[in-house]
């Protein structure tokens, strides 16, 4: 049976980079976009030309800062996009928005696009100048009010264990979020990435990240606080207000399906080891060089590294990591004694071959996932 596929669009610019980013972003000097847009469209038709007659279920901006894009740019890659491919009714079409481009929403809207993602990472002012954030409190506000006006389906971006912030800071500010009423959230822990602006500064003692307990506690809350409003976490970090609410793109990822990936430095996984080879792409990092092209290098991705990525990526759902799918899909299984261990410590439950993090394993996700997965010989 042939995967559900996704396309993957790549915007890398920004108007400023946020500190704490280590995504293959660049900052937007009032570089011509033509170039890049047709780039992107040429790239699409090469992989109609690899991957011969498949449909999309999905479409999904990110960056970068996509909301930057002309919506007529957007509204190009959309109709090309359904040209080459196709798109299934009821297709996902998505894009991850800065609350500084609210004027570009109805353009963006019209181009196409019916789920936007809002970054609003923080409620205060002060929390977000230290995030690097060229946003207030009330731009972001009016962000989402005016996205629910606009879009079918709106989600906002959080950021937590944030410098200097308390459980009591984070549960009000969750709380007035979650009472917006959206159908969709992402939160997201505070991570220091080496080369980080916030990073440089930890080393120097510049900022204090929070503590492990702190941090396990603002989980917790997450968790808990989100399934008390009807908004149960799907995911590690994020939360829907019922199935169709979930981000079906994302969820391509998270489940080992086929998505392609056009524009700087995005990634594609496409194909079934067991069954003719899956193979992986990564697009040229800088935006000059992938306008200048050949834009992608091709790899092929081993059963055993795609057994690591589904169980990395699977054991994050609220449903699970099925291990006889896994085994169908890669020949692999997660590793016994691994498995054995977590159960006994309370971390996982396995239950039907499908194995499941309990509420105090998600706080240990990466690390069980990482131990589960298959070493190589």
């Amino acid at each position: 049976m042939t995967s559900p596929l996704g396309l993957y669009i790549h915007w890398p610019y920004c108007a400023r980079i946020c500190p704490y980013c280590d995504f293959n972003v660049y900052r937007a000097r009032g570089a011509e976009s033509a170039p890049l847009v047709a780039a992107m469209l040429a790239d699409l038709k090469a992989w109609r030309e690899r991957l011969g007659p498949r449909r999309l279920v999905s479409l999904h901006f990110g960056g970068g800062t996509p909301s930057l894009m002309e919506p007529e740019d957007i509204a190009r890659i959309i109709a090309a996009a359904d040209d080459l491919f196709g798109l299934v009714a009821g297709a996902e079409i998505g894009l991850e928005a800065n609350p500084m481009e609210v004027a570009r929403f109805a353009g963006i809207k019209a181009a196409g696009v019916e789920r936007l993602s809002i970054g609003i990472q923080a409620l205060n002012d002060h929390d977000l100048n230290v995030l690097g954030r060229d946003h207030g409190r009330a731009a972001a506000i009016k962000a989402v009010e005016t996205a629910q006006s606009l879009f079918e389906r709106v989600s906002a971006d959080f950021i937590y264990a944030r410098p200097g912030q308390s459980l009591r800071d984070w549960q009000g500010e969750w709380q007035e979020a979650l009472s917006w009423g959206l159908g969709h959230y992402s939160c997201y822990q505070l991570t220091y990435e080496p080369g980080t602006a916030f990073t440089k500064k930890a080393e120097r003692g510049a900022i204090v990240p929070a503590d492990d307990d702190l941090t396990a506690d603002m989980f917790t809350l997450t968790q808990d606080l989100g399934a008390a409003h009807g908004l149960a976490a799907y995911e590690i970090s994020n939360h829907a207000r019922g199935d169709d609410q979930r981000s079906r793109h994302n969820q391509l990822y998270w489940t080992g399906a086929d998505w392609i990936g056009i524009g700087p430095g995005a990634h594609s996984r496409w194909g079934r080891p067991l069954y003719g080879g899956r193979q992986g792409a990564s697009a040229v990092l800088t935006p000059g060089g992938y306008i200048k092209g050949p834009s992608q290098t091709f790899e092929a991705v081993t059963a055993l590294e795609d057994a690591q990525e589904r169980i990395l990526m699977g054991l994050r759902l609220k449903e699970g990591l099925n291990r006889a799918s896994l085994r169908a899909a890669t020949g692999h299984d997660v590793d016994p004694e691994a498995l054995a261990r977590f159960i006994a410590q309370k971390l996982l439950i396995d239950q039907d071959e499908t194995v499941r993090l309990t509420p105090q394993g998600r706080l240990y996700a990466d690390r069980l996932a990482m131990e589960l997965a298959p070493a190589g010989d």
